[in-house]
């Protein structure tokens, strides 16, 4: 009961946001959501099917220079955030095939040869994402479905609440999905693959499905950045970008539900904050993160976990 008024709260809090507060903090919370979704998938990955990806940064720029690309061609709004995340699902399932096939530190360095193999095609292939310049100009199109609505987007008040939508959305199908049995089936490979196989689980099959959902999940966040920001780079599909959700979820969590979303809350404002005092933030941002996962190996939920179960 209490997890559920505290949910409501929280919602009820980011939708009155715009309202009470400057255009910067409506831009910092529109990227912690990005975050938060970018996070979730890796997650679904991770945490819930044992395996860690470096090159989820990969299917994000996917997603980002799909949408990009519709929205320079086609000003819809909608049309570039669901062929954006199509794309990077297709992506996602191509690569699958290829990755699943192994595990541990081979799975693991193959996603990052195909992320850095996608960020070598968006430094290089300039003709379609404008090399080192990026994609520029990137038109904040209306959402709009012909014959009922259009609303522009120009003020970024309206964009918060698309992207307020789609990752109330997603995280709420993120929640279906691991209370689900295929939830419990992805814990079920990651705890042991041989007593999986031996019950009749399709260890590759639930593997597959895992990488290709969190692809469309890093795709998703990839194509609401184009709209925000009205450009893309290729910094988005580098390695050192794939390591944001991976520290997102341990400062958060690995096992519970909520850790990436408390993560990336933590991990983007201590960025911010880092930021305003020293170039090296770097440095300084990893000494935390290391004091934080040594010292609460559960991540921060964890800690507001045992105090509920204590009481």
């Amino acid at each position: 009961m209490k997890t559920r008024l505290a949910v409501l709260f929280l919602v009820i809090f980011l939708a009155v946001l715009p309202a009470v507060a400057g255009k910067y903090l409506v831009y910092v919370t529109i990227h912690i959501l990005l975050l938060s979704i970018f996070s979730l998938g890796f997650n679904l990955l991770f945490g819930y099917t044992g395996l860690l990806s470096f090159g989820q940064a990969g299917f994000y720029a996917v997603g980002a220079y799909g949408c990009a690309k519709i929205l320079l061609a086609y000003p819809s709004l909608l049309a570039g955030i669901l062929g954006g995340v199509a794309l990077a699902g297709a992506v996602s399932l191509l690569l699958g095939i290829l990755c699943i096939r192994h595990t541990r530190i081979y799975f693991s360095m193959l996603t990052l040869s195909f992320g850095m193999m996608i960020f070598s095609l968006a430094w290089k292939w300039r003709d379609m994402t404008g090399g080192d310049d990026g994609l520029v100009g990137i038109p904040r199109a209306p959402l709009e479905i012909p014959g009922l609505f259009k609303i522009n987007m120009n003020a970024m008040e309206n964009y918060y609440y698309v992207v307020l939508g789609l990752s109330l959305l997603a995280i709420y199908l993120f929640h279906r999905i691991v209370r689900s049995p295929l939830g419990l089936t992805l814990q079920g490979v990651r705890d042991s693959e041989t007593r999986a196989a031996c019950v009749g689980v399709s260890v590759r099959k639930y593997r597959l499905l895992s990488f290709t959902i969190a692809g469309l999940y890093a795709g998703l966040a990839g194509s609401l950045l184009p709209p925000l920001e009205r450009t893309v780079t290729p910094p988005v599909a580098h390695w050192s970008f794939s390591a944001e959700p991976v520290l997102a979820t341990l400062l958060g969590g690995i096992y519970s539900f909520s850790g990436p979303i408390v993560g990336s809350a933590l991990f983007y404002l201590l960025k911010d904050i880092i930021v305003r005092f020293t170039e090296y933030w770097l440095i300084c941002l990893g000494i935390i993160v290391v004091v934080l996962v040594l010292g609460f190996r559960g991540g921060v939920v964890s800690i507001f976990l045992k105090e509920g179960s204590r009481r």
